[in-house]
């Protein structure tokens, strides 16, 4: 890899990124992203109205038991809402076509790129995310920015035995925090480009080159492009294993979703890419539990579009008890709150994507919905009382299916393009069709909760 210098160039502008081309293998009859949207929203609001009708005497049995009001807010919270989600996933992944890169300049060379690693107690990993940025050639300058956040194992003595020239190594000497840690190293960043990478990763071939690639293939006000995060640690038990669908299914297919429509609303921490210049004109990294959710809303906010590169894979350690897992999940769910604090004024945006902040202050109240009424309410089903879940609730089991299928169709082609191959995972599977959600809205509600009624910002696990 070239030596990093000591400064490259302005922040990368519409100007200067390549002009479109016309792309031979477009279809003649090409479907516009509004469009896509159009229709999107139509299926969607057709599959609603039918389950809202549908459900007329599942609300009236309930009503008779709660009241009016309660059922609705029930009964719509755990199947009309999350039905016209799902339809509306469905419709657009149907429709996606993903943009193929641009043409690059003939000499094949890449912009100068920075990379920052927040370490903390990272012994155990560190190395081996070194090294397989090391295996990564990227095709242009590349500087990598260590920051020792304060760790009390061997963290920094192991970054010492490590010379790559393109590795500098920050000691901060405390523990600041993630967010902290960061904006720190972005005063010592002279590249258009800054990436995050979480110290316990490891970048699959070609990760930097793609997630850069897309950056400079997409619409010219991009300023942000999230990676594919998996879970590399998949086979160590059961919490794992169910966490890999979450990693492999639900969240890369959401972020595919978002970027169609031009506003993913998480460049997640663990690898993302962003345009140095307008990270500075934010003031770095916010000082939240969520520093990665509140840092994109703030880049949307500022009139700018947040892509996804599917193909930009890097995998990461998945938390391994359920103790950890809950604490994440927490951790997400405050940062969603936190956002919305930070950034409310996203809901009156006339884009897209605004459709996704609606969506995303919708879930509070469907995770409390699902934790209050929905899992009492399985438990009732099971002594014959169908109050809540019972016969009907079978109706969304075909849409569900159709919702996974879609999903694991979309990712099995991206892993084949990139020489991956799917593990066999069946019980895994299973328990995150059929049992993630008893464990994982709860701990959302929770993590709702203390956001609200707490103060205190920890980094706390990833």
């Amino acid at each position: 890899m070239p030596n990093p210098p000591s400064l490259i160039g302005p922040s990368p502008s519409p100007a200067s990124r390549p002009p479109d081309a016309p792309d031979p293998q477009r279809p003649r009859w090409y479907l516009p992203v509004r469009a896509k949207f159009r229709i999107a929203i139509a299926a969607s609001v057709l599959w609603a109205c039918g389950a809202a009708w549908l459900a007329q005497r599942w609300v009236h049995d309930l009503s008779q038991q709660t009241g009016p009001v309660l059922a609705y807010l029930v009964i719509y919270g755990i199947a009309v809402i999350p039905g016209f989600m799902n339809a509306f996933l469905v419709v657009s992944l149907l429709l996606d076509r993903r943009p193929r890169f641009k043409p690059q300049p003939a000499t094949g060379a890449l912009p100068a790129i920075t990379i920052l690693v927040a370490a903390y107690n990272e012994a155990a990993s560190i190395l081996g995310t070194l090294e397989s940025i090391d295996r990564q050639d990227y095709p242009g300058p590349l500087s990598v920015i260590v920051v020792n956040d304060g760790s009390t194992d061997n963290t920094l003595e192991l970054l010492g035995t490590v010379h790559y020239p393109w590795l500098r190594v920050l000691d901060i000497g405390r523990n600041v925090g993630k967010a902290r840690a960061l904006t720190q190293a972005l005063e010592q960043v002279h590249t258009p480009l800054t990436l995050t990478v979480d110290g316990d990763s490891y970048l699959f071939k070609n990760a930097l080159a793609n997630l850069v690639r897309r950056y400079l293939s997409d619409p010219v006000n991009t300023r942000a492009v999230a990676g594919a995060v998996l879970v590399r640690n998949s086979r160590v038990n059961l919490v794992t294993k169910i966490q890999e669908w979450d990693y492999f299914h639900g969240i890369a297919a959401i972020k595919r979703l978002q970027s169609l429509y031009q506003g993913t609303l998480v460049a997640q921490g663990a690898f993302s890419l962003y345009d140095t210049q307008v990270l500075r004109q934010l003031g770095g990294w916010p000082h939240t539990v969520g520093e990665d959710i509140v840092l994109t809303w703030a880049i949307l906010k500022a009139g700018y579009r947040v892509g996804f590169a599917e193909n930009a894979c890097l995998f990461t350690n998945a938390p391994e008890t359920w103790k950890q897992f809950i604490r994440q999940r927490q951790r997400w769910s405050r940062g969603l709150i936190e956002a919305f604090k930070a950034h409310w004024q996203l809901l009156f945006q006339a884009r897209m994507s605004t459709l996704f902040i609606w969506w995303n202050l919708l879930f509070p109240y469907m995770d409390l919905v699902y934790t209050l009424a929905f899992i009492p309410g399985l438990l009732l089903a099971c002594l014959g009382i169908y109050w809540i879940a019972g016969p009907m609730t079978l109706l969304v089991l075909p849409l569900a299916l159709l919702v996974n299928y879609l999903m694991f169709h979309v990712q099995s082609a991206m892993f084949r393009e990139q020489g991956l191959k799917v593990r066999s995972n069946p019980l895994g599977f299973v328990f995150y069709a059929l049992f993630y959600s008893i464990v994982l809205q709860p701990a959302c509600v929770w993590g709702y909760f203390k956001e609200i009624v707490s103060r205190t910002k920890h980094w706390g696990t990833k």
